[in-house]
C-alpha cells in the first residue's frame, strides 16, 4: 500500500524538498528516433510528469523547450537531461496565468528552435479545500487561469505555427472525469480539458493537427506534498487497485506514444487514461 512520508513543503514544489524522490528521469528508457528532428514546448515542463515527458521526448530524438513558473533549481536540471540525451532544451520561466506569457512562450520556442511541432499543456495548479465554502472566488480564478486558460492561449499561439502533422497533449486528470470533492474547481478546470481536447480535435482536424489528453489517476510529483496536508500525502494513492499512485516515469510512455506518428497516426481526440487499475463506467 502507499506510504508516501507525511510531509507539506512549499508551493509550488521543489523536487529536491521531497523526503521521497519521484522517478521522473526515465533512467531505464531507451528511445528509437520516433521524435527525431521534431520540436515540442512543455508547459509544466520542470518536474513531475512534465520533466519525465521532456525527457523521455529528448531520448527520442527532439529539442524541448520547457516552460514553468519559477522552480529554477528542477528546471535546470531537467534541461540537463534534456541535454545529456543528445538533443537540446530551453527553458522559459514566468506566469502561465498571464494570456501574454502564453504566448511569448510560443515565439521564443518557434524562435529559439527554428519552429514547433509538439505542444504539450501540462501546466497545473491545485489547492485542496475540505468544504466547498472554503473555495473562494479568487482561488477559482487562479485554478482556471492555470489549468484551463492557459491551455487555450498557449494553444491559440501555437496552431499556426503548428501545420499538418502537428500533435497537441492535453494533461487531464481522472478527477476531470469523476470529480473529486476536495479538489472542486481542479476537478471542474480538467473536466474542461477533456472537452477541450475533445472539441479541438475536430476544429483542427482539416489543418491536419492532433489532439489527444492523457488523464491520469494519482501521480507522485512535487505538487502533492505542496498543496495537501501531511497526513493525506502518506496515503497518497492508496485508494486506487494497484494501492500506489503512479511514478512520472510511468506516465510518460503514454505522451510518446501521442506524439509519435508511427504510433498513434490514427489518433486525435482520445482520452488515454492510466488510473491504476481502476474502471470507469460510461
Amino acid at each position: 500500500m502507499s506510504d508516501h512520508p507525511s510531509e507539506n513543503i512549499s508551493y509550488p514544489g521543489e523536487t529536491a524538498e521531497m523526503s521521497e524522490r519521484p522517478r521522473d528521469e526515465m533512467r531505464d528508457y531507451r528511445g528509437r528516433d520516433l521524435l527525431r528532428g521534431r520540436r515540442a514546448l512543455i508547459t509544466g515542463g520542470d518536474s513531475g510528469i512534465g520533466r519525465a515527458v521532456a525527457v523521455a521526448f529528448a531520448k527520442e530524438g527532439a529539442d524541448v523547450a520547457i516552460a514553468y513558473l519559477d522552480e529554477t533549481d528542477d528546471a535546470t536540471h531537467t534541461c540537463d537531461l534534456v541535454d545529456a540525451a543528445g538533443t537540446r532544451g530551453v527553458l522559459y520561466p514566468g506566469d502561465l496565468a498571464d494570456p501574454a506569457h502564453c504566448a511569448q512562450i510560443v515565439e521564443s520556442t518557434v524562435a529559439d528552435l527554428g519552429g514547433i511541432d509538439i505542444l504539450v499543456n501540462n501546466v497545473a495548479f491545485q489547492n485542496p479545500v475540505e468544504d466547498f465554502m472554503e473555495l473562494t472566488p479568487e482561488q477559482w480564478r487562479r485554478t482556471f487561469d492555470v489549468n484551463i486558460d492557459s491551455f487555450f492561449h498557449t494553444t491559440r499561439a501555437a496552431v499556426p505555427h503548428l501545420g499538418r502533422g502537428g500533435v497537441i497533449i492535453n494533461t487531464g486528470s481522472i478527477n476531470g472525469l469523476r470529480g473529486n470533492k476536495s479538489l472542486i474547481d481542479y476537478s471542474a478546470a480538467k473536466g474542461a480539458v477533456t472537452a477541450l481536447t475533445y472539441s479541438l480535435a475536430q476544429s483542427l482536424m482539416d489543418r491536419g493537427i492532433r489532439v489527444n489528453c492523457v488523464a491520469p489517476g494519482p501521480v507522485w510529483t512535487p505538487l502533492i506534498p505542496a498543496t495537501m496536508p501531511p497526513e493525506q500525502v502518506g496515503q497518497f494513492g492508496a485508494q486506487v487497485p494497484y494501492g500506489r499512485a503512479a511514478q512520472p516515469d510511468e506516465i510518460a510512455p503514454s505522451y510518446v506514444f501521442f506524439a509519435s506518428e508511427l504510433y498513434s497516426s490514427y489518433y486525435s481526440g482520445e482520452v488515454l487514461a492510466p488510473i491504476g487499475g481502476e474502471t470507469l463506467p460510461g
